[in-house]
């Protein structure tokens, strides 16, 4: 919300929350706004455009496909639903619509990816072949259900990892996955299969034109700092990496790699949190028709039905 407040092309005029804290919390922010009992109230008012969706993610499809068809454009947090049916009905949802949709995968608008985005898919790399993908978080979360399979549809992959599957195929131009092997662990016991939520993963993925991935995430990982964020792609001419620094959830670097020799291509400082909002915010006030890119969201969240045992 303080993104949209701080890019000047939005009015939050109306807040939605079972909690009564959360809402005077948000209305410092927003003190002009109204306030709604219930989503649908909000949903129902003639003069709200477009809503942003910030509850648990069993809620985002029914919440998003309620919004669609009372004609009002979507922001939502990842994910837009707990697996790709899901995910397919929101975005046929906004299509039917013909309404604008947009999901807070944020890391895409850090500098530090825009920096290595282009090197990895103007052909400066080479052929490439090899994709690092980690996402360690030394705490968990701290709502219950995100520990409950049926509210969350999964654990350190969905909350986490997500993201970083995002990059990659965003990256890569959404090359088809053709293989996924996954092991799932909570506590240090394997849980695949259980219908559990993992807090650590290790996963390895086999794209088309033999690119192999290995993405490893995790929840409460005893790994010497806060965080460890990290996507990095290899080719036959040299690498590029996305990398956090010391532990932070918000500062990264990027690095271009040439055998033992590496060049940092950006750093912080870099106010990137809101940007995803404030780009949907930006296409909203030129147009609030549906856009085919939208259609993006549904490859990752086939990957992680793999990664799950559910496809």
């Amino acid at each position: 919300m303080q993104a949209a407040i701080e890019s000047g092309t939005a009015d939050v005029a109306m807040l939605s929350d079972p909690s009564a804290e959360c809402i005077s919390e948000a209305l410092q922010m927003a003190p002009g706004a109204k306030t709604a009992l219930s989503f649908e109230e909000v949903v129902a008012d003639p003069d709200i455009d477009a809503v942003v969706i910030a509850t648990p993610s069993a809620l985002h499809m029914q919440q998003a496909v309620l919004a669609f068809e009372n004609n009002k454009a979507v922001f939502c947090q990842k994910p837009l639903g707990r697996n790709a049916a899901e995910v397919a009905a929101v975005i046929e949802a906004a299509r039917k619509a013909n309404k604008l949709l947009g999901a807070d995968f944020s890391y895409r608008y850090t500098t530090a990816f825009q920096k290595i985005l282009p090197l990895v898919q103007s052909g400066e790399l080479g052929k490439i072949f090899a994709v690092d993908l980690k996402f360690h978080n030394a705490y968990g979360p701290d709502k219950p259900w995100f520990y409950d399979m049926k509210q969350s549809g999964g654990g350190c992959v969905l909350d986490l990892g997500i993201h970083l599957i995002d990059l990659m195929l965003y990256a890569l131009d959404f090359p088809d996955v053709t293989q996924v092997n996954s092991s799932l662990y909570s506590k240090g016991i394997s849980v695949k299969g259980k219908n559990e939520v993992e807090d650590y993963a290790n996963v390895s993925l086999e794209l088309a034109n033999d690119i192999n991935a290995q993405l490893a995430c995790s929840w409460n990982l005893q790994a010497g700092q806060e965080a460890v964020i990290e996507a990095s792609f290899y080719g036959t001419n040299g690498g590029v990496s996305l990398k956090n620094l010391n532990g932070s959830f918000y500062d990264f670097a990027a690095y271009r790699f040439w055998g033992t020799k590496s060049e940092t291509l950006a750093g912080p400082p870099d106010a990137w949190g809101g940007r995803a909002l404030v780009n949907w915010i930006d296409q909203l006030s030129v147009s609030s028709e549906f856009v085919a890119s939208a259609e993006q969201y549904l490859p990752s969240a086939a990957v992680l039905d793999k990664i799950y045992g559910r496809s």
